[in-house]
């Protein structure tokens, strides 16, 4: 149950820079999205927070950095690849091993092996596992010495659906027992289901670090929308207060600048019939583009060639029994997909 507490995070290659200073917190009781496009540099953060790429600045846990931890399973459970360990190594033994050095019970092996929905092939080598079952045995991994943080890349890389849906529900268990849950994803509509707080970033530096309903209201997509008998009325009273006014292909008026409130009373005022007013809220995918649109390392055209146009006019939006039978911590794993077939599917 650690707070997290990254400073200066800096990693450069060649005379290119991942990563500039980047500083945010991670808070225990918390699922902590971290979010980017491609190339932001969010996987080499990660690596720098563990220490296993050389670069400026510290992150500790608790105040302790990874390095000055004992028996670090114990205390932080990571996943940075998707299948971080020896292919011809049984599953189980992997997982015996890593208890070994960090004097956990073998016990906690069946423990997670269950957990994690990988029981029925605790006997299998993990080269003939799917990349989602890779990802399970990787959680297993880091789940081995009962952490109170995790450090997850990609978690949900590979699984189907009913995977997805059951990591979420671990993740969000897990960080109501007060652990602190760091976790990148590009699938945006699972973590605006997920997470409680985001830290963005593009090009290496940080864009905006808080709560994701925070994050969320800074979106110039949120608007109060109105749709009444004299659209031309209305528009030119509202911009004379200051409002934003965008008339939408359906003739209603998205107003920023002000409340749905005073736009109803506006209305009133002026003797409009109002046939339809709401607020529409941004997602999470419409806030992540307007923030990091400028900070897009890689953008997509229309075609192939060169001097094409951005496209679409912006940027790209970019079971189990057996082995101890235990339960786990966001019920029991789905018993479909994910299946020991090379990740043919």
């Amino acid at each position: 149950m650690a707070l997290i507490q990254a400073r200066g995070l800096s990693k450069t290659f060649g005379s290119k820079a991942a990563v500039k200073g980047l500083s945010f917190d991670v808070v225990p009781g918390s699922v902590t999205g971290f979010l980017g496009p491609n190339g932001a540099g969010k996987s080499t953060a990660m690596r720098l927070m563990l220490g296993l790429d050389n670069g400026d600045g510290v992150t500790t846990y608790d105040g302790v950095a990874y390095r000055d931890l004992k028996q670090p399973l114990r205390h932080i459970g990571s996943v940075l690849d998707a299948k971080p360990f020896h292919p011809t190594r049984k599953a189980v033994n992997h997982l015996r091993m890593l208890a070994s050095s960090n004097a956990i019970a073998k016990s906690r092996v069946n423990d997670v092996i269950n957990l994690v929905g990988l029981g029925d092939v605790a006997n299998a080598k993990p080269k003939t596992f799917s990349l989602g079952m890779g990802q399970r045995l990787g959680l297993a991994t880091a789940l081995l010495g009962d952490p109170g943080t995790l450090i997850l890349d990609e978690p949900a890389n590979g699984l189907d659906p009913q995977g997805v849906h059951w990591l979420r529900n671990m993740l969000k268990t897990l960080a109501g027992q007060g652990r602190s849950i760091f976790v990148s994803s590009h699938l945006l509509s699972e973590m605006a289901l997920m997470a409680d707080s985001l830290v963005v970033i593009g090009r290496g530096s940080l864009i905006a670090s808080g709560k994701m309903s925070d994050f969320i209201s800074t979106s110039n997509r949120n608007a109060v929308v109105i749709r009444v008998d004299n659209s031309e009325l209305m528009t030119r009273e509202l911009r004379a207060r200051h409002a934003a006014v965008v008339t939408e292909p359906d003739g209603k008026l998205a107003i920023t600048g002000m409340d749905s409130d005073a736009v109803g009373g506006l209305a009133h005022e002026l003797g409009v019939r109002v046939f339809e007013l709401s607020n529409r809220e941004a997602t999470l995918e419409e806030a992540f583009l307007d923030a990091t649109g400028a900070s897009e390392e890689f953008r997509a055209s229309m075609g192939f060639g060169a001097g094409q146009p951005p496209a679409f006019g912006g940027p790209m939006a970019g079971a189990p029994r057996g082995y101890g039978g235990q339960q786990g911590y966001g019920g029991r794993p789905p018993d479909r997909g994910d299946r020991q077939d090379g990740g043919n599917r």
